[in-house]
């Protein structure tokens, strides 16, 4: 039987303004990919009374990894 670990990471840009960078995203993935997780999940993260448009701050990710 095959088990597995697995890392939360979460990934925001600054408070006021601004859209999650694409580039920001994908370095963060193959940061995690080189050490071998593999992605499973993202989440959008919401902020209230956030100013400006949208409520978007950032994403948490979800890894898996093999153990052993």
């Amino acid at each position: 039987m095959q088990r597995f670990e697995y890392k939360v990471v979460q990934v925001r840009e600054g408070l006021i303004g601004g859209k999650m960078s694409a580039g920001k995203l994908e370095n963060v993935l193959n940061d995690h990919a080189r050490e071998g997780w593999q992605m499973k999940s993202m989440t959008s993260l919401d902020v209230k009374g956030r100013i400006g448009p949208g409520s978007v701050e950032g994403v948490m990710l979800t890894f898996e990894r093999p153990v052993g």
